[in-house]
């Protein structure tokens, strides 16, 4: 018989330091939704900036209880993405996201974002499964906020380091995961920078 899947959870987390907004971080470090939208945002656009962009949404609509969001009128719902200083550099087709991330998890999970990692007991290739299948969530979105999860909520299924890959490497700087003051976002941002750079000079 195989051994038991266990989400583990090491005792109280330290607080999120993603945004350097008090506001906006603590939301992060509350709303579990919140963080799924950071994690959505995070895509051509400031790290900081795209993680405090579920605290504007909620400013703005009123709640970011997933039904709601996703129930909100498209049109309108873009409209108030696009209040500067708007949610993500691409407001518009972010909106939509945003809301069929939220229809993903009122309709199939109940409004519970924590059902994505809970809900059954999965492993971690299984979480990474239902990470994937969020309207929005590639491949190496999936695996970062993977990473995320266990590096900083204590939301570890089994093998869950090995499924993030180099995102999950202890003491990395590759991704937000990494991200825990300042000084880690900067490390990460240069990470990132020079990564980018490699990839431009092995094209050329």
């Amino acid at each position: 018989m195989s051994a038991p899947v266990v989400v583990v959870h090491d005792g109280p987390m330290a607080p999120l330091w993603l945004t350097g907004d008090d506001a906006a971080d603590t939301l992060l470090d509350t709303d579990p939704f919140a963080l799924l939208l950071g994690m959505l945002l995070d895509q051509q656009f400031p790290m900081e900036s795209a993680f405090a962009g579920p605290l504007k949404v909620r400013e703005r609509l009123g709640s970011l209880d997933p039904a709601t969001v996703a129930a909100a009128d498209p049109e309108e719902f873009a409209r108030l993405c696009a209040v500067p200083p708007a949610v993500h550099r691409y407001p518009g087709s972010m909106a939509g996201r945003i809301q069929a991330v939220a229809r993903a998890v009122a309709d199939e999970y109940d409004g519970d974002v924590t059902a994505l990692w809970t809900r059954g007991q999965p492993d971690a290739r299984e979480v990474l499964r239902r990470l994937r299948a969020l309207p929005g969530f590639g491949e190496q979105k999936a695996r970062i906020f993977l990473a995320l999860l266990g590096k900083q909520r204590g939301v570890q299924p089994e093998g869950w380091r090995e499924v993030a890959g180099a995102y999950g490497e202890p003491q990395a700087r590759r991704s937000i995961a990494d991200v825990t003051d300042e000084a880690s976002l900067l490390e990460v941002r240069a990470t990132k920078k020079a990564a980018k750079a490699a990839a431009k000079g092995a094209r050329a």
